[in-house]
C-alpha cells in the first residue's frame, strides 16, 4: 500500500487534544463563575467551598502532574487577577497543589471515592495554611488559632461536601473525553 493510501489515525489527534483544552478550559471558568456568584450567595458565614482546589486536585490526580500543574495554574490565576492582593501567590499555590496530586495519579482508581476525598481534603488544608502563611504570617498576624477554627476548617467542611457532587461531574466528563481520545480516528 502507498504511504498517500494509508488510513490516517493521527489526522484527529490534534482535533481531540483541541477539545480536551476548550472542555477544560470551560469546566474551570463555569467552576469559578459558581463560586464567585452562586455560592457566594449561599456561603455560610461568609465561608463558601474552594471549587477551584476541587478542579485542580481532580484533573492532578486523574490526569497527572503536567495537566495539573497547568489547571492549577490557570485556576489560581484566574482568582489572582480577579480576588489577589498579591499576584501570582494563587497561582503557585494552585500550581504546586495541581502538580504534588499528579503523583497519585498512578494509584488513583476510578471506582474509589476515598482517595479523591483524601487527597481534596488535603489540598484544601494546604491552601488554607499556605494562604495564612503568606497573607496573615507574613504581616505579624499571628491568629493562627481563630484562623485555623474560622476560616480553614469551615471551608474545608463545605468544600468537602460540595466534592461529593462536583467531583462526580468532573470525573464523569473526564472519563467521557478520554473515551473520545481513544477512539481511533481513520481519514481517508
Amino acid at each position: 500500500m502507498k504511504e498517500e493510501n494509508r488510513p490516517n489515525e493521527q489526522t484527529g489527534k490534534g482535533a481531540d487534544h483541541m477539545k480536551r483544552k476548550i472542555v477544560i478550559t470551560v469546566i474551570i471558568l463555569v467552576c469559578f463563575l459558581l463560586q464567585s456568584t452562586v455560592f457566594k450567595t449561599l456561603s455560610l458565614g461568609s465561608i463558601s467551598p474552594n471549587l477551584m482546589i476541587i478542579v485542580t486536585s481532580s484533573f492532578g490526580f486523574m490526569r497527572g502532574k503536567k495537566e495539573g500543574l497547568w489547571v492549577g495554574f490557570f485556576c489560581g490565576l484566574l482568582e489572582d487577577i480577579f480576588y489577589g492582593r498579591l499576584m501570582g501567590m494563587h497561582a503557585m499555590i494552585y500550581m504546586y497543589t495541581g502538580y504534588a496530586n499528579g503523583y497519585f495519579n498512578h494509584i488513583f482508581y476510578e471506582e474509589d471515592i476515598k482517595l479523591p476525598i483524601f487527597l481534596i481534603t488535603a489540598s484544601e488544608l494546604v491552601y488554607g495554611l499556605g494562604t495564612y502563611m503568606i497573607m496573615f504570617m507574613m504581616r505579624s498576624r499571628f491568629a493562627f488559632t481563630y484562623y485555623m477554627i474560622r476560616i480553614i476548617l469551615p471551608e474545608l467542611l463545605y468544600t468537602i461536601v460540595v466534592t461529593l457532587v462536583v467531583y462526580r461531574l468532573i470525573y464523569f466528563i473526564n472519563r467521557r473525553i478520554e473515551a473520545k481520545d481513544d477512539e481511533p480516528v481513520i481519514r481517508s
